[in-house]
């Protein structure tokens, strides 16, 4: 399925060089090709540019956070059975990672929900600020450190090898993603160049 998208995206990369090139040929008004000087210049003076942008961050603290939530068992411990006992150890490691979950949210709400709250705008909203901006990446960590917590207590994290273990694994798993991302962030960028959007 990924493959195919993939293949999609290039295919309609493709189809529209060679419309752009078409239509800027019959001198269609706001029409741009992409075989053009200006296209090809644009196209790779920009590209770092264009891939760079906060969904690919985003796309990456996700997968992060995701094979946190894999490695560390914390995904397992809620898919359980309701007739299957837990591990004493299992049980503690939950406690702490909710303490840990609920200190983390306290540190977050006195940073947006006090008055002059740093994370808040110039005007004291939440919506456009900082911590908007920022909420994704947020939630992420947040993830991250209760995943990470449950791991290591539960004893399915061993050490600083497991953490980063732990931390790359959705990133290897995501891995086509990534790809896709990057496709999918050329076309969108290359219509936007095409039809002067």
């Amino acid at each position: 399925m990924k493959s195919r998208i993939a293949f999609s995206l290039v295919v309609a990369e493709l189809l529209l060089v060679i419309l752009s090139w078409l239509l800027s040929a019959t001198r269609m008004e706001g029409v741009r090709s992409l075989l053009s000087s200006e296209g090809v210049r644009w196209f790779f003076g920009n590209f770092t540019e264009m891939v760079a942008s906060p969904l690919l961050i985003w796309l990456l603290l996700g997968l992060c956070a995701w094979g946190c939530l894999q490695s560390s068992g914390l995904l397992s411990f809620f898919n359980f059975p309701s007739s299957v006992s837990y591990r004493y150890r299992d049980k503690v490691a939950m406690r702490v990672s909710l303490v840990f979950l609920m200190i983390y949210l306290v540190v977050i709400a006195l940073l947006t929900l006090t008055p002059h709250a740093i994370l808040l705008s110039a005007t004291g909203s939440l919506f456009p600020s900082a911590f908007s901006r920022s909420l994704i990446p947020i939630v992420c960590f947040g993830i991250c450190l209760v995943s990470l917590v449950f791991g290591l207590i539960s004893g399915r994290l061993h050490g600083l090898a497991d953490i980063l273990e732990a931390l790359s694994t959705g990133l290897a798993q995501g891995a086509s993603l990534i790809v896709i991302y990057l496709f999918a962030i050329q076309l969108y960028e290359s219509l936007r160049f095409v039809f002067n959007l």
